[in-house]
């Protein structure tokens, strides 16, 4: 199952997965893979990514508490990825929506990866052109040298089959 590669999971692989397409109720299966997948240390989260869903205070958050997910705090190293970051892209651009608190974590998760020569696992984001006022994980990724892919890739590449039945 696993490839040797350890991925950080992006904030949205979880609050997307949980309320769309793999909502507990229909694949709980998901959700104990991932916790599976935290206890063999294929996948961690940064603290910031659990601070950006703990603050909504839901069943997801709820999950997240008792996960096997390891939760990585901030270091020198990781303090020292994320001034590559922001020295490597203009002042114009940012990977942050300040106006609607959104992607809070966006830097943090590029700058674990780079720290612990992790993938970068995120939703279907597209990469944006390069005089945008708001760039995406990927461009920023792309640019860092760190590899980034979806959900569904990470999945493809951990051999990830689900089966399904009906409860009668």
């Amino acid at each position: 199952m696993s490839t040797g590669s350890t991925y950080c999971l992006d904030a949205n692989v979880l609050i997307q997965s949980w309320q769309k397409y793999y909502n507990p109720r229909l694949c709980p299966d998901y959700w104990n893979l991932l916790s599976q997948l935290g206890t063999q240390g294929v996948v961690f989260i940064p603290g910031e990514v659990q601070r950006e869903i703990l603050r909504t205070e839901d069943e997801l958050a709820d999950w997240l508490k008792t996960s096997s997910i390891p939760v990585k705090p901030i270091n020198m190293k990781v303090t020292q990825c994320l001034g590559e970051i922001y020295g490597a892209h203009p002042s114009h651009q940012t990977l942050v929506d300040n106006t609607k608190g959104r992607s809070l974590a966006d830097p943090w998760v590029i700058a674990h990866a780079m720290a612990d020569n992790a993938v970068v696992v995120t939703k279907e984001e597209k990469v944006t052109a390069a005089n945008a006022k708001r760039i995406k994980i990927p461009n920023v990724c792309e640019a860092m040298a760190v590899r980034c892919i979806h959900d569904f890739e990470f999945l493809e590449e951990l051999g990830v089959r689900f089966g399904c039945s009906m409860i009668t």
